[in-house]
């Protein structure tokens, strides 16, 4: 359910159910009033054009030769190590059109042009050790780039909308940031006609030196709003550009505290001058007054003035860069964000909250025996003393800690710290409507009703005093208030984490800074990024070109062919969207993209000859299964399978399968689980041996978009061995009728909720002879993946261990935030 009323054949599990939403788009924004130059015509205004009539990889030589000469220049190589390899006898055999490094970055500056890096000395107030120089490129030039980037051209929303429930035409629905209140009222100001363009702007500090050396860069990324959040959020899409090198700065000033507002207006400053053109761009629309124009005090006086900004408040920027930028509010623009707001948040507090409410020693017990998940992280040590914890490593935490601190931590500290868990899961989801903003208040509220008893068990402390701390000064806690004002401004939160910008201070400045020799790096990380968007450049282009000849040649054959037999083809026309499309996914698409077994089952369906049964199929409308196609056992005797197994009643429970099959199972296929075996175990079956496979693929819609494919999850089944006395089993929820196959996730779940972790309570099924339940159930019977959790008590058994928690343990949690998308289907059915 996103902005536009555009459907692709698989509709989401909430379009299925609920219909499409009622869109009300806003009228006369975004008008075509002439065409323009595209890609292709960019690439052919290139003043060597001409030369790529008769070479289409000009200045290269042949497509050999911009090849070798394209990984060179994109690899982080430095100018020595590519002239030692070009001075290699093999290399030297090589018709090439370089020889030397100086020769083929030569050859780089005359590829088709790219956004331009310019640089200019920046001037202080204040003196500082060394010169400031900043590196930029014009905004208006990265924002055009991205916004006729091929690869973008179905990803970028260009008309506000505001999407309802489908049911519900009151009720709003947020996501993308078109979707929001803040889109609207912006469009509003322009006149008729305009095109509302959003500018996200990323800057952080980043390392460029490992271990020693001390390098620090600081970069700023720009990306345009309106690209969709699927696509933006992935760093193979390369939505984000470097558009420039902010200087850092050590000033000479003796009050060290005042050195880092120099800092922050040098920011300020450079900010300044990099986004003019984009400020003239928006000078069309009501201009704003300066928030700090009340306070009476000269800026160059920083300590005077820091110290009158102080009771308001304020850093002591004196002039901010969007004071002078029109439709430009800090309360809009400045939107909470993900992975420092709730991920790092998370880690820095509800962590260490519940180390010191359960103790360390018993937490980092639990953790460590967990039952291992296939695709999921395992702490075998515990967490207490976990190094570089990254984002990545705070998710993985969230998935097993509320279940983990059940009746071991006082159940008002697990109320708040499920509440707080609840909030941001909530708040990551890619639609929310009212009724979920109401969710995420409701969710805040429950943990400001039981924070206090976080103090009262001692856990709140201060990290260097280590004294109980009787207070809730943590700014990210109060940020938390923003949350939803923010979702009706700008739609889901998750658009905007920093995710993608961190990876990407990888991919632009860490590598890139691999190339330089450690002197005035920031210009040779520019130079560097230069040629390699020309060759990518180049290289999307002569791609596209090569496909389309191609293309034209083979239906120029077949319409030969046609005209020879005297047939009438009317599909010989080629479709050069089709195919640009085709090579801008091939060079930009991730690859290693997640596997839809969706569309693999609906190919191996329409595959009159693939092998039967299916090894790839779906299941009601939201889970498709994967089996390898060869099984882990192959014609292993009924009674080995028992043995291996420890399945003593396997040959009964698969008579009375085969007996009561034609009674119980259903007209839909259905097939019931009795409770009680009639078949003795020594019943004969119908064949001698059996086929096992030892682990099943299980892929779920995503709840809220099918443009989303989420990654296939592992359940395992494997028997005891040397390491696993007790095998590795992991759970799964199987419907239990006949409705709940198609209905599921809507379906929901029956049964006992534990009152402070709101989890379903699980208890196994002993037949009267105390020996666990078991039967048969089909695998189109399997609605989800599910992950359970040995409720441990106060103090956990010391015995226990990864290997045996699962099989000793009678009472379990079911354990819902050890998936989002799991979490939303069980929190919203």
């Amino acid at each position: 359910m996103t902005g536009t009323t555009t459907r692709t054949p698989s509709p989401s599990w909430g379009d299925r159910v609920l219909g499409k939403p009622y869109v009300e788009r806003f009228e006369g924004a975004a008008k075509v009033f002439r065409s323009s130059q595209t890609f292709q015509d960019r690439f052919n205004m290139d003043p060597y054009s001409h030369h790529r009539k008769d070479n289409l990889y000009y200045p290269f030589a042949s497509l050999q030769d911009w090849e070798l000469g394209k990984f060179l220049l994109c690899s982080s190589l430095s100018m020595a190590a590519i002239d030692e390899f070009l001075k290699l006898e093999l290399v030297k055999s090589l018709p090439l059109s370089f020889y030397t490094a100086k020769e083929l970055c030569g050859r780089a500056e005359l590829l088709p042009s790219v956004p331009k890096w310019q640089y200019c000395t920046i001037s202080t107030t204040h003196p500082t050790k060394q010169p400031l120089y900043l590196y930029w490129c014009d905004p208006l030039d990265c924002i055009e780039s991205l916004f006729s980037h091929l690869h973008f051209v179905k990803q970028i929303d260009l008309m506000p909308t505001c999407v309802y429930n489908p049911v519900y035409h009151t009720v709003r629905m947020y996501s993308e940031w078109m979707t929001g209140d803040a889109a609207w009222s912006m469009q509003s100001q322009l006149p008729e006609g305009a095109t509302l363009l959003g500018v996200i702007l990323s800057s952080d500090k980043t390392n460029i030196t490992n271990m020693t050396g001390g390098r620090v860069a600081h970069p700023l990324l720009i990306s345009l709003t309106n690209i969709k959040m699927a696509t933006q959020n992935k760093a193979s899409s390369h939505a984000f550009l470097l558009m420039a090198l902010l200087p850092i700065a050590k000033f000479l000033h003796p009050v060290k505290r005042l050195q880092s507002v120099l800092e922050a207006r040098l920011v300020h400053q450079c900010l300044d001058i990099i986004l003019e053109p984009l400020k003239q761009a928006a000078r069309i629309g009501q201009m704003m007054s300066d928030p700090l124009a009340s306070i009476e005090c000269d800026p160059l006086d920083v300590e005077a003035y820091f110290t009158a900004c102080a009771p308001f408040c304020l850093s002591g920027v004196a002039r901010p860069f969007w004071c002078d930028w029109p439709l430009a509010d800090p309360p809009c623009f400045v939107t909470p964000e993900g992975l420092h707001h709730w991920h790092h948040a998370f880690y820095d507090h509800d962590v260490q909250w519940c180390l010191r409410a359960v103790g360390m020693e018993e937490l980092d017990f639990h953790f460590s025996v967990l039952q291992p998940l296939t695709m999921f992280r395992h702490f075998k040590d515990g967490i207490s003393n976990l190094k570089q914890v990254t984002g990545r490593v705070q998710r993985d935490l969230q998935h097993y800690t509320v279940a983990l601190i059940a009746d071991a931590a006082p159940p008002g500290v697990v109320i708040a710290i499920r509440a707080l868990m609840d909030f941001r899961y909530l708040s990551q989801a890619t639609v929310i409507n009212e009724v979920h903003c109401q969710k995420i208040l409701n969710a805040l509220q429950e943990f400001h009703e039981h924070k206090q008893d976080i103090i009262a068990c001692g856990a709140r402390r201060g990290a260097k005093s280590k004294n109980v701390l009787n207070n809730w000064h943590i700014p990210k806690l109060e940020l938390m208030q923003s949350v939803v004002p923010s979702i009706h401004q700008v739609g889901s939160l998750l658009k905007w984490s920093a995710d993608t910008t961190e990876h990407a201070h990888i991919s632009l400045i860490k590598d890139s800074a691999d190339s330089t020799n450690n002197n005035n790096v920031d210009a040779q990380i520019c130079r560097f990024l230069d040629r390699v968007e020309k060759c990518q450049s180049l290289q999307t282009t002569t791609s596209i070109i090569t496909q389309l000849s191609q293309s034209q040649a083979q239906a120029t054959s077949s319409q030969a062919m046609d005209d020879d037999l005297g047939l009438d083809d009317e599909g010989a026309d080629v479709d050069e969207a089709d195919i640009q499309a085709a090579a801008v996914d091939y060079l930009w698409e991730p690859k290693c993209p997640v596997t839809n077994f969706f569309k693999k089952a609906e190919q191996v369906s329409l595959n009159i000859k693939a092998a039967r049964p299916h090894c790839t199929f779906v299941v009601g409308t939201s889970t498709a299964i994967h089996l390898n196609f060869d099984p882990s056992l192959q014609h292993i005797p009924v009674n080995i399978v028992a043995e291996i197994f420890s399945l003593p009643d396997l040959q009964g429970a698969l008579a009375d399968y085969i007996q009561q099959e034609g009674h119980s199972r259903t007209s839909q296929g259905f097939h019931k689980l009795e409770g009680q075996h009639h078949a003795v175990p020594d019943t004969p079956l119908p064949f001698d041996d059996l086929m096992v496979w030892f682990k099943v693929w299980v892929q779920q819609v995503s709840f809220y978009s099918q443009s989303v494919t989420p990654p296939a999850l592992t359940i395992n089944a494997s028997p005891p061995s040397t390491t696993r006395k007790y095998g590795h089993y992991d759970a799964a929820i199987f419907a239990v009728n006949d409705t709940e196959v198609e209905q599921w996730p809507a379906s929901g779940l029956k049964g006992v909720l534990e009152c402070t972790t709101q989890m379903h309570v699980l208890k196994c099924a002993m037949r009267s002879a105390g020996v666990p339940f078991g039967g048969i159930l089909l695998l189109d019977q399997l609605c989800a993946f599910a992950h359970i959790v040995p409720r441990f008590g106060c103090i956990a058994d010391v015995h226990l261990t990864a290997q045996n928690s699962a099989h000793s343990a009678q009472i379990f949690l079911l354990n819902k935030y050890i998936d989002k998308e799991f979490y939303y289907a069980i929190s919203n059915s």
